[in-house]
């Protein structure tokens, strides 16, 4: 588990592409100050495995289904990635909840600054707005963000000029593609409340009906 506190703006120094998988090595000496073979590290909002490391380097496997679901197939040598070790269980929660398990990919359609803040707004896969709220949390390339308004199938985001500086996304312009991870609590209250209404909708059986006098 992650919270979408980027530690890290790592620099992708090798890829070797086989089909639709990619073996990444990335270059990120912070974060590799107590990393182990098997752990998880964020990239760019994607939950990889650590496969092989030195003392300033990392190499991750990326599947078929993170190559076709992500943005992570775009990548190219020297560029910066978001990087976020998983959760201590000591660690403070600075973020929100996020999964590593990316929902897809949006575009950013406009960014336009207003004083100390730029404001993106980000198509999004239209079967997942409704997970986004005003106030609400999104993840964008790893970032845990708040939504600042919500208009169908766009979303706009507001950045702050510490997470411009301390992430990728300062470097973002219109058309680039971001991985999106939505909100995780609202996806298990969907699923609990859609739980429910099956319980009650399949009380009502043809037998019940009979049995009280319906049919």
């Amino acid at each position: 588990m992650f919270t979408g506190i980027v530690e890290e703006i790592g620099t992708v120094k090798n890829i070797i592409k086989k089909g639709k998988t990619l073996l990444l090595t990335i270059e990120a000496p912070v974060i590799l100050e107590d990393v182990h073979l098997g752990d998880s590290i964020s990239v760019n909002g994607v939950c990889l495995t650590v496969t092989d490391f030195t003392k300033n380097e990392f190499s991750v496997d990326v599947m078929p289904e993170t190559f076709q679901a992500s943005n992570l197939s775009t990548l190219v040598s020297n560029q910066k990635v978001n990087l976020e070790r998983a959760m201590a269980a000591n660690g403070r929660f600075g973020g929100h909840i996020v999964s590593g398990h990316i929902d897809g990919t949006g575009k950013i359609l406009s960014v336009k600054t207003m004083e100390n803040a730029v404001m993106y707004k980000i198509n999004i896969p239209s079967q997942f707005a409704r997970y986004c709220l005003q106030k609400g949390s999104i993840t964008i390339d790893g970032t845990s963000l708040t939504i600042f308004e919500v208009e169908n199938d766009i979303v706009t985001i507001s950045l702050i000029p510490h997470t411009r500086s301390h992430t990728i996304l300062g470097s973002k312009k219109t058309g680039d593609v971001v991985n999106i991870e939505f909100d995780l609590l609202g996806k298990y209250v969907e699923k609990m409340l859609g739980m429910n209404e099956t319980k009650k909708s399949s009380a009502i059986t043809t037998s019940f009906l009979s049995q009280n006098g319906y049919i």
